[in-house]
């Protein structure tokens, strides 16, 4: 087995399409299939399923893509750690949406400081080696270690009276709407509006329609709402790293879950 073949592997894994995966990697159709065929055929099981349109992916393609991931991720950091003459590392993180921007910074200046060499890739949502994201958002089969924790507040127009009573914004989909539901008592039934994510419960606030809860480190930086504690609801989140018990065999990650576990803040 070779990086070729997983290489290939990866990219239909993908991509669900023999010709975009081709195009991708610069091959011809016939090169990748031979190269994907001749991976099936060491391993002695099918990966893919051809379709009319695409390909389907197999239990056995599930049960390797993440460890292909991985050997290429080892690979590739290999390679330009000689060519560049240093000891770099190199992780990606997934950064869920209603995360805040002070727990990015505060985890990128952590990482670093953890691994002096680590060149760190942020990206969007539910990918990467492992994710900045809450703990009631853990995936079944995740590891979370806390890294802050986070009170909710009230947040409310700009403007608004002590006294004022607004109707409320929910995220009916997140996973504190059910907590929440014996605060908002009977006018849970007849919401301002519904709100997708945290953050976008905050813009609502902001231009007017109502008032909702959400985490202080959120609140504090959304413009056009103001912050109040929660009078009768003590509420927070804890904020973190998910990742999953097979990505510790990336040695960058295992060593940075071990660094970070060491400042994890008290229970």
């Amino acid at each position: 087995m070779d990086s070729r073949q997983l290489k290939a592997f990866v990219a239909v894994f993908e991509e669900r399409n023999i010709t975009a995966a081709a195009r991708r990697l610069h091959l011809s159709q016939p090169a990748l299939s031979g190269t994907v065929k001749s991976l099936e055929d060491l391993l002695g099981t099918q990966l893919f399923e051809r379709l009319p349109r695409g390909v389907s992916v197999t239990e056995d393609a599930r049960i390797l893509y993440p460890q292909a991931r991985r050997i290429l991720s080892q690979t590739d950091s290999m390679t330009r750690q000689f060519r560049q003459g240093v000891n770099v590392s190199e992780i990606e993180i997934g950064v869920e949406a209603d995360i805040a921007g002070q727990d990015v910074n505060a985890f990128v200046r952590l990482a670093r400081e953890a691994v002096p060499s680590l060149v760190v890739h942020l990206l969007e949502g539910c990918v990467g080696d492992a994710r900045l994201s809450t703990e009631d958002e853990r995936c079944e089969d995740e590891l979370f270690l806390t890294l802050s924790v986070d009170p909710y507040v009230l947040a409310l127009p700009e403007g608004s009276g002590a006294d004022a009573t607004l109707p409320w914004i929910v995220c009916p989909a997140h996973p504190t709407h059910q907590r929440l539901l014996p605060y908002y008592g009977a006018a849970a039934s007849t919401p301002a509006a519904h709100a997708g994510s945290l953050r976008l419960a905050l813009e609502l606030a902001a231009a007017g329609l109502g008032a909702c809860v959400a985490p202080e480190s959120l609140a504090r930086r959304q413009a056009g709402v103001a912050v109040r504690p929660i009078d009768g609801l003590e509420m927070s989140r804890r904020v973190g790293l998910c990742y999953a018990v097979q990505t510790l065999d990336k040695p960058v990650l295992a060593t940075l879950v071990e660094q970070l576990r060491g400042r994890a803040p008290a229970a």
